[in-house]
């Protein structure tokens, strides 16, 4: 499973604006809108994993010389659950290689399933939320829901996992940290009377709980990335950029390459509070580091205008 892409054009200042963050918006309105918006571009490393399981240092320096600014990390890599934990390095030694390639790390997804569970513990969930501090990450992301829920969840399992949000949110508060969610598809089954999972996680939990909205899935599970921006103001603070194959809706392809009308949503986007955008492939069939290289220059040509 995976994720996908969005931005601007027209009311300059303003769409800018709409799509920095907050660090980001006084170099826009100083006029340095252009190079702020393509300064806010990041990689979900999930892309790369591979590569990172052989050697990440030459992998992030690559990365940072292709045009990235910021990386999303994932887990389920070997060691990832040692205190070597970002692919040989602590977290410490992967914020210093990141900062000598000129690269921050905002967001990072972690299992948080021993969590979520029914009869789940937050011993776990503090031990990461700690490391993602130590990384300098200001976002710690639930990648997705726990098997059984993902097949068979009710709106009852669903409100669960709001109220463990709630209090996932409060423990990142305590370092300086936001939560946020990263959906798949699963979420947008109709539940009964129109209702949806995901409907419940936005609906009932506390506003400081963000959304990282994957485009490929919500759009996979028929869903308009714009209308939930208008109806959901402010919560979806990152996107996930990826684009879908033009005639398999479950196949995953290079950004401005497939079906995803990625140009309208970025220039249409104005006011929806995104501080962050990753670049994302689950699946590449072309050189890795082509891949993400083709997708960054979309994006970038998009942003630039």
């Amino acid at each position: 499973m995976s994720s996908r892409r969005l931005f601007l054009q027209q009311t300059s200042i303003a769409a800018v604006a709409a799509l920095l963050s907050p660090s980001h918006i006084s170099s826009a309105l100083a006029g340095n809108t252009k190079t702020a918006a393509v300064n806010n571009i990041g990689l979900q490393l999930f892309t790369l994993r591979d590569l990172l399981n052989k050697d990440v240092k030459s992998v992030i320096s690559k990365v940072a010389q292709i045009g990235y600014n910021q990386v999303e990390t994932y887990y389920g890599y070997p060691g990832a659950y040692t205190s070597k934990g970002f692919w040989g390095l602590d977290a410490k030694e992967f914020r210093s290689l990141l900062k000598d390639n000129n690269l921050t790390s905002p967001s990072g997804h972690y299992n948080t399933t021993a969590f979520l569970e029914k009869d789940g513990t937050d011993d776990v969930l503090k031990r990461q939320i700690e490391t993602a501090a130590t990384v300098g990450q200001k976002y710690y992301v639930i990648p997705a829901l726990p098997t059984t829920i993902r097949k068979e969840g009710t709106l009852d399992d669903y409100k669960a996992m709001a109220a463990k949000f709630n209090i996932a949110a409060d423990h990142c508060k305590s370092h300086k940290l936001k939560l946020a969610y990263h959906n798949h598809n699963f979420e947008f089954k109709d539940q009964g009377n129109g209702i949806t999972g995901y409907q419940i996680l936005l609906n009932e939990t506390d506003p400081m709980v963000k959304f990282e909205l994957d485009i490929f899935w919500a759009i996979n599970a028929g869903l308009d990335p714009l209308q939930m921006f208008k109806k959901y103001p402010g919560r979806f603070t990152m996107w996930h950029v990826k684009d879908m194959d033009k005639n398999d809706k479950d196949i995953y392809t290079e950004v401005g390459t497939g079906r995803i009308d990625y140009k309208t949503i970025l220039q249409s986007v104005k006011a929806t509070n995104v501080e962050y955008l990753f670049v994302e492939q689950d699946v590449v069939k072309i050189g890795p580091y082509e891949s993400i290289t083709q997708s960054i220059n979309y994006v970038k040509s998009i942003l630039s205008k």
